[in-house]
């Protein structure tokens, strides 16, 4: 038999989360040690010690089967070397065999010492018994694998609860009794805790963050259920107060799914090209651009680079080393580019592939690897040595990138989806609001009513079925169809969609700036000259990484204050949650913010998945639907829209709307907003009103025959010696018909010899008048032969515009004699 020690604790290595492994650093996990006070007793220590309270127990035969499993596995134990009893549990090998396998084993030396019965079964029974009393007493300390395989002790939290540590458990039972998760998840949780007791020693408030992150890595490395990862442990063990200070506040950062960031050779090696040279580029590319990019659009240009761009060319052209692209081998790439693989089942359940064109024809991603070419180019002039062997021509034309088209389909698509949805916005408000109102007053009456009886709500009958946890949700049943409904739930939910809808309506911010309004979020401002307070909401960076203040409306202060009672705790300040940055991947510190719930025993923010889940819910509920008699969606997008529009409709300038929601462009803003025909109807009616204001009424009437002869006797009347004279219908000579001076004056091509007659006349007065000192009237004079000047320019533009122009064609009479005659068949 193997006597040296096993070890069978998970290592730290397989932990991918650079936080947690932060969090390692920080908090590192106990390790089992081999020599403590219970453990170094000796055999009649131990038995009087584990027979007697608290580890005895209540009814004889129980402690009679104890007593019996507990001397034989002390002297199964003793066979084997060691100081200590732990020592001699490590070199017995049982805890690698498992809780099964190490009963066998000791069971066949009992059968060859004769200590064992004569049925297998019973030893196999006092031998649990025995072993159980061991692990509480903390005379041995298994591993983790031992305590978590399969079959082990079933009563384990129950032993550890009445002997080790009997005010521990009972702080995490009173957490339990008032949380409404399920019992599954509790009983699991209490198992995990009495788990790392166990296999730690100690008691409940010695547990470190350590402990709970070797555990929560191992579950995740045996490839359990989910329930069966569930950290909710950590959960009921921060409750209480039983870690440390500057423990993390939330057991969401276990998740595997929360990984953190990861490094740009990561980012480029999951995608395992096989040109190393090539490989190095995207890298050393990426770590040139790092400081400019945010971790999301740097994993966007990963993505583009390593798996659209050279990894599909390696798949489709083996041994490819150079960024110098054949044509055809790029615009093979192109068209690949622009459609994606997508899997969907089919009627008889299996799973298909098919090629998708995407939303954009992959534009986006073309537009990434366009920007990969040339700033390779340009980096080669700056620095030849290190960029210039990957300078090559770019495979994508700039004719290709133009989205001109696409700029406006998409641009009628929003003005439309915002047309939609500003009228029926009222409708929407409405029925949020009256949801509200009937799951809080559902909630309760429910809540004042006792369990198994009946109750009345908003005009309808409902029944409080019967619950084993009541403290934890409150259910109705409806009497008449039997229909359940969680009242907990639909009062959270109802609660949450109105004040979504509230203040993104009110706001226009965007949903990732409404998870991230805090407390602290509420400032105010007064006014030097009155001394007025304004309520201000203050909106942390986001998109643009710039701040900005919006002013609080009375409407929207209700909906804020209204939050705020609600989420804060019983010392009347708002709780501190977590937040996870999806963007960044990070964990952000512990802040109030506004959009939190309840969740377990712990407050957790509000996502952005649940947020627009709620927003369709709502309005599944209006019964809207859109032009095609879909029931109707709506976006958090789609209020910041609707909020633009709203407020450049009635009367917002622009250039204000653009700093309110955040724009660094006027025109990103004047294209959220959305033109109505009723806009260009109403504008072209106020058009017509103030001409008609400004004009005689008179004239808008039925012409009699002699006004409408004067009207064409207008016409004739406007001939002059030089032309035609342009002025209005009623309206007089301004000019004193100087005609020649007038702009109005059309001039006519026959009267040009009339008109150079003028020109040279009056180029000789004006000689005559400098001759005489007449200098007044050689002002006048210039005017006049500037007005002739000018008409004889008009009419020299008309003639060049008038002018055929000898393109050089061949006539008919040019080629007529190359015409050839075919000979008629002579058959």
């Amino acid at each position: 038999m193997n006597t040296q020690a096993l070890t069978t604790e998970p290592s730290t290595h397989r932990l991918h989360s650079p936080e947690v492994a932060a969090l390692l650093k920080n908090f590192p996990p106990r390790r089992p040690g081999q020599r403590w006070e219970a453990t170094e007793q000796s055999r009649e220590q131990v038995r009087e010690r584990l027979l007697a309270p608290p580890f005895r127990l209540a009814s004889s035969a129980p402690q009679s089967r104890r007593r019996t499993g507990l001397t034989k596995t002390l002297a199964w134990l003793e066979q084997f070397p060691g100081q200590t009893w732990q020592d001699r549990w490590n070199a017995s090998g049982a805890d690698a065999a498992g809780n099964i396998a190490w009963r066998q084993l000791a069971i066949s030396w009992l059968q060859s010492t004769g200590w064992s019965y004569q049925e297998p079964k019973k030893d196999f029974d006092v031998l649990g018994s025995g072993i159980l009393a061991l692990i509480s007493g903390d005379v041995i300390r298994p591993s983790l694998s031992w305590l978590l395989t399969p079959g082990t002790v079933q009563i384990l939290t129950a032993e550890m609860a009445r002997a080790r540590d009997p005010r521990g458990f009972a702080a995490l039972t009173a957490v339990c009794r008032t949380d409404p998760a399920n019992a599954h998840t509790k009983n699991g949780a209490m198992r995990r805790i009495a788990t790392m007791v166990a296999a730690k020693g100690g008691a409940v408030h010695d547990i470190t963050v350590g402990d709970c992150l070797e555990l929560a890595e191992f579950l995740s490395a045996r490839g359990s259920r989910a329930t069966d990862t569930s950290p909710y442990y950590y959960q009921l063990l921060h409750t209480i107060g039983a870690l440390p200070e500057g423990a993390p506040a939330t057991v969401r950062i276990f998740n595997p799914k929360n990984m953190g960031q990861i490094s740009i050779e990561q980012m480029i090696d999951r995608y395992h090209l096989a040109c190393r040279p090539v490989r190095d580029l995207p890298v050393d590319y990426l770590r040139e651009r790092a400081p400019a990019l945010d971790y999301t659009s740097l994993r966007t240009v990963a993505f583009a680079l390593g798996k659209l761009f050279w990894k599909d060319l390696e798949d489709h052209h083996p041994g490819i080393d150079s960024l110098r692209l054949a044509p055809d081998v790029a615009a093979a790439w192109k068209r690949r580019v622009a459609t994606k693989t997508i899997r969907r089942k089919t009627a008889d359940g299996d799973v298909v592939e098919e090629q998708v064109p995407r939303g954009d024809h992959g534009m986006n991603y073309l537009a990434l690897v366009r920007a990969f070419y040339l700033d390779l180019a340009q980096w080669a002039i700056d620095d030849p040595a290190r960029w210039g062997i990957w300078a090559a021509p770019c495979p994508i034309r700039d004719e290709e990138m133009s989205r001109k088209k696409e700029r406006s389909g998409r641009k009628s698509r929003i003005d439309q989806r915002t047309r939609e949805r500003l009228p029926v916005l009222p409708v929407l408000v409405k029925t949020v609001d009256t949801e509200r109102q009937l799951a809080a007053e559902r909630l309760a009456a429910a809540q004042a009513t006792a369990p198994g009886t009946d109750f009345t709500a908003a005009g309808q009958r409902w029944h409080r079925p019967l619950s084993k946890n009541p403290t934890a949700r409150v259910r109705a049943e409806d009497p008449k169809t039997g229909r359940r409904l969680d009242l907990t739930q639909e009062e959270h939910r109802a609660f949450w969609s109105w004040a979504i809808v509230e203040v993104l309506r009110h706001t226009g911010i965007r949903v990732e700036e409404l998870t991230e309004l805090s407390h602290h979020s509420l400032v105010q401002y007064r006014l030097p000259a009155t001394g007025e307070l304004i309520p201000l909401l203050h909106i942390t960076p986001s998109k643009t990484d710039a701040e900005r203040l919006l002013v609080i409306s009375p409407e929207l202060a209700d909906v804020l204050s209204t939050i705020i009672s609600r989420i804060r705790d019983t010392n009347g300040a708002v709780p501190l949650v977590v937040s996870y940055d999806g963007h960044e991947r990070v964990w952000n510190p512990p802040m109030p913010l506004l959009f939190q719930r309840h969740f377990g025993v712990e407050n957790r923010p509000i996502p952005v998945s649940g947020i627009r889940q709620m927003l369709n819910d709502a309005l599944s509920r209006t019964g809207l639907t859109d032009t095609t008699n879909r029931p109707l969606t709506f976006s958090p997008h789609d209020f910041r829209r609707l909020f633009i529009t709203d407020a450049i409709m009635n009367g917002m300038p622009p250039h204000i709307a653009q700093l309110v929601v955040g724009h660094r462009d006027i025109n990103t803003t004047m294209g959220y907003k959305a033109v109505y025909p009723e806009e260009v109807i109403n504008g072209h009616r106020a058009f017509i009103a103030r001409r008609r204001a400004t004009r005689p009424s008179e004239e808008y009437r039925t012409p009699t025959d002699e006004e409408w002869e004067e009207f064409l006797g207008h016409f004739e009347r406007r001939r002059v010696a030089l032309g035609d004279c342009g002025r209005a219908y009623g309206t007089s000579c301004i000019h004193e018909h100087s005609c020649l001076r007038c702009s109005l004056l059309r001039p006519d091509p026959d009267q040009r010899p009339r008109i150079e007659e003028i020109r040279d006349n009056l180029r000789d007065r004006i000689t005559e008048a400098e001759r005489e000192g007449w200098l007044g009237e050689v002002e006048g004079l210039k005017v006049s032969l500037a007005g002739a000047m000018q008409k004889l320019a008009q009419l020299d533009e008309r003639a060049r515009r008038t002018t055929t122009v000898n393109l050089g064609i061949p006539t008919f009479r040019d080629i007529a004699s190359h015409t050839v005659t075919a000979s008629k068949d002579p058959s």
